[in-house]
């Protein structure tokens, strides 16, 4: 095999590599036997079509397809590596020549990483965030706990307001005519939720177990069910039950029932440390990204188009992922929101750009600064990360090989880019 380079500016390379035609025979050879026993020809027991009667009958160029897409899976991967480019996108492939008998020619476009010029990143001004945590705060925090666990009571008698939950049955009509997924029965409703549209849950304040009414609602102008947007419609609902909180004593008991400590006190103390070390990391994390922004804003990259779709590629799939975790499809998820693919790419867009410009400077700081990274230090990330696994911190050493420790490596270089932006970064009060 054999790679040209050619340099097509904006960091965009074309490699054109050239595969001998020994290789080209053997996939030909592995497309034939891979699909022989899908070709029928008068004569010939199915699978014992000889692989030059099929190529007589229609022509040569009935394996050349699959046969390409092989060869390219097989040498691309060698042919990037043997072409030292340091690459940051798919590759856009062209098959140039596949004829038997002669090598095989295909091109790969594809982006390298950008040379980034560093501006300014020593003393950049980030704003001074108050990380101080208000008694108010930790007050609401427990009050957070005592609704969480409260036990749910039917109330009798009782007029639903906010944060009750109403058991209702309820039928949907539009224009007089019952609708589809407009029905329930025995429905746990909380009030205050917005689960239900327009002020549905608002309608049924004040009134109590036995009532029945009449509520009227208009459907939003965007709602998914095109046939229902935008229209009124009344809902027929019958109040079943009307269930309450009853909250728990904020005392001794309430802290140790809900937590390890012993006393309401030493709960209050735990809840407010456990704020702070939220309010800092959320204002670290804040500080970052705006030290971040700053810098690439003083610093000259061209990105290349090619390397941004890759990236929008990899936040969709984390989008879809994230989606499937909660029990949905990319594509019920975009049939629900009335969105398609061209549209979430767009909206990804300035995302992605935003990662690859930060991480691009933070590594050009860290090769600048020349962070060292030892053996130890990433022995005890893998450390940690077993930790997070639930496994023990050997048993993953044994299975990381050389590209995780790199990455590894990698993460660890811009971690400490960051610490040395922010530990020389200028802490300015927040301007009115």
């Amino acid at each position: 095999m054999s790679v040209q380079i050619e340099d097509l500016g904006k960091n965009m390379v074309k490699l054109t590599i050239e595969v001998s035609e020994d290789k080209v025979e053997e996939a030909l050879k592995a497309t034939y036997n891979a699909q022989k026993n899908r070709i029928s020809i008068p004569g010939f027991r199915k699978g014992k079509v000889p692989r030059a009667v099929i190529e007589r009958m229609y022509g040569p160029e009935i394996f050349y397809e699959d046969a390409a897409n092989k060869l390219i899976r097989e040498e691309y991967p060698t042919a990037a590596d043997e072409s030292e480019v340091d690459i940051v996108s798919a590759p856009t492939i062209d098959v140039v020549q596949l004829e038997k008998g002669k090598p095989f020619i295909f091109t790969a476009e594809v982006a390298k990483k950008p040379e980034v010029t560093l501006g300014q990143y020593q003393g950049i001004q980030i704003t001074k965030l108050d990380t101080a945590v208000t008694d108010e705060e930790v007050e609401e925090r427990l009050e957070q706990e005592r609704i969480s666990n409260a036990r749910i009571v039917t109330a009798e008698d009782k007029e639903i307001a906010e944060g009750d939950t109403a058991v209702i049955d309820y039928n949907g009509f539009v224009d007089g005519i019952e609708f589809e997924g407009g029905t329930a029965n025995d429905y746990a409703l909380e009030i205050g939720s917005h689960t239900f549209i327009d002020t549905f849950e608002d309608q049924l304040i004040g009134k109590k177990a036995g009532d029945e009414l009449d509520v009227n609602v208009t459907f939003p102008e965007e709602y998914h069910a095109e046939e229902l947007a935008g229209k009124p419609a009344v809902f027929k609902v019958k109040i079943h039950e009307v269930r309450t909180r009853e909250l728990p004593e904020l005392d001794d008991e309430f802290a140790s029932d809900v937590s390890e400590y012993e006393t309401l006190a030493e709960y209050k103390d735990a809840i407010r440390k456990e704020l702070e070390k939220s309010k800092q990391e959320e204002t670290r994390a804040l500080q970052e990204n705006d030290a971040v922004r700053k810098i690439v804003d003083n610093s000259e990259m061209e990105i290349p188009d090619a390397m941004v779709e890759s990236q929008i590629d990899s936040l969709i799939r984390e989008f879809a992922q994230r989606l499937a975790s909660q029990g949905m499809g990319l594509d019920q998820y975009m049939q629900y929101t009335g969105s398609n693919m061209d549209q979430l790419k767009e909206q990804l867009r300035p995302e992605a750009l935003d990662r690859i410009q930060g991480s691009l400077v933070l590594e050009a700081i860290a090769k600048e600064q020349k962070f060292e990274i030892t053996d130890a230090e990433i022995d005890a990330e893998i450390a940690d990360m077993a930790k997070n696994y639930g496994m023990e911190a050997e048993q993953l050493k044994d299975g990381i090989g050389e590209g995780e420790r790199e990455s590894i490596q990698k993460n660890l270089e811009i971690r400490k880019a960051i610490d040395f932006i922010l530990e020389h970064a200028e802490e300015v009060e927040e301007q009115e």
